[in-house]
């Protein structure tokens, strides 16, 4: 399959590992920064010239034939370029949050359907060994009814970090922790409570990053209408250096608790109806070269497999729109002062601007 790389940052290295894993045809690579493309592909033994640089992706779009592109690009540009890929009728991957709004998530959705275009939102995470294998005893009904959940992101971010790049932690292009950092454990939070969402409520703070418009620190309270509950704690002030993505979840015949820099460890596995399996689970710990874990290829392969299959990815963009739903609901919940309910009509990290 032909592929092509929009955003040649901090994350794409995930990706093209990712391309070159799964065997795909890298044809181009673009960014507004060329000593970034070249530098991503030689990293990477790819300086071939056969391999087309851009740094005008609509001109890449209209001069190439690719069968998907993903997009590793700020935020803030996520929507606009993904909605390009569709009209052009490319598949696309698409990095968190896939929008800043729920109305742009909306458009994306609409328009993927109106074009028969696959689009996957990169939550990688859900990829992860440990993750997979909670979700299995949760389809199975091994924790019986859900209590509670909880997601606790603890992670380091310094001036260093958002000095790298202009738009980060500006509420058009990034918004701040909760979004950035936290979406993929609040992704994973969502998805295992496996159940709608009646009211969040929820409080964030800039703490330490004067320098930052958004929030370093979030928290929220999340009342799902089965009756069980779901905490979130999100963070980049942890000294000195990232601690811990964990996540818990609590029923009435098991707990699990899956912990590491991000949720590639399984510290806690404990079920009433114990099998020959769950010794080896226990203390389970997933190899991973970086924070970002080693999903990417994984999400990539589904992607490929969906293309060809006809098929929506395992992460198609509803999913990805349900966690942009949930922090966004935090912010709002911050703005307004009190809980709001859910499903959300409409909201953007625009609307948070001041807020600090």
């Amino acid at each position: 399959m032909k592929y092509a790389l929009i955003g040649c940052g901090r994350i794409a290295p995930n990706h093209i590992k990712a391309a070159l894993e799964n065997k795909l045809e890298i044809t181009a690579v673009c960014d507004i920064v060329p000593e970034n493309m070249e530098a991503l592909l030689e990293n990477h033994g790819l300086q071939s010239s056969e391999i087309k640089r851009y740094t005008d992706y609509k001109k890449m779009l209209s001069e190439n034939d690719f069968d998907f592109v993903a997009i590793a690009t700020d935020s803030g540009s996520h929507a606009e370029i993904v909605l390009c890929c569709i009209e052009n009728s490319i598949h696309v991957i698409i990095e968190k949050p896939m929008a800043m709004s729920i109305s742009d998530a909306d458009r994306i959705i609409e328009l993927s359907r109106q074009k028969g275009v696959k689009v996957s939102a990169c939550h990688q995470n859900r990829f992860n060994i440990a993750v997979q294998k909670m979700r299995a005893a949760l389809e199975s009904g091994r924790f019986g009814r859900i209590s509670h959940g909880s997601v606790n992101i603890r992670w380091n971010r310094g001036a260093h970090y958002y000095e790298q790049a202009q738009w980060r932690g500006k509420w058009a292009t990034d918004g701040g922790a909760l979004m950035n950092q936290c979406i993929h454990g609040i992704d994973l939070l969502r998805w295992m409570m496996n159940d709608e969402i009646d009211e969040v409520y929820g409080v964030t703070r800039r703490q330490f990053h004067d320098y930052m418009e958004a929030e370093d620190f979030g928290a929220a309270v999340i009342k799902f209408k089965n009756n069980s509950i779901a905490t979130i704690e999100g963070t980049v002030n942890i000294y000195p250096q990232n601690l811990e993505e964990t996540l818990y979840l609590f029923g009435e015949k098991g707990t699990v608790k899956l912990g590491g820099k991000s949720c590639t460890n399984i510290d806690v596995w404990e079920f009433a109806d114990k099998n020959e399996l769950d010794e080896k689970n226990k203390g389970l710990v997933e190899k991973t070269s970086n924070v970002y874990g080693n999903g990417h290829t994984s999400l990539y392969a589904d992607m490929i497999d969906a293309i060809k299959s006809d098929r929506q990815p395992y992460i198609d963009a509803h999913e990805g729109k349900r966690a942009l739903e949930l922090v966004l609901a935090i912010y709002k919940s911050q703005k307004e002062g009190k809980a709001v309910k859910l499903p959300l009509e409409e909201f953007s990290s625009l609307d948070m601007m001041g807020e600090f």
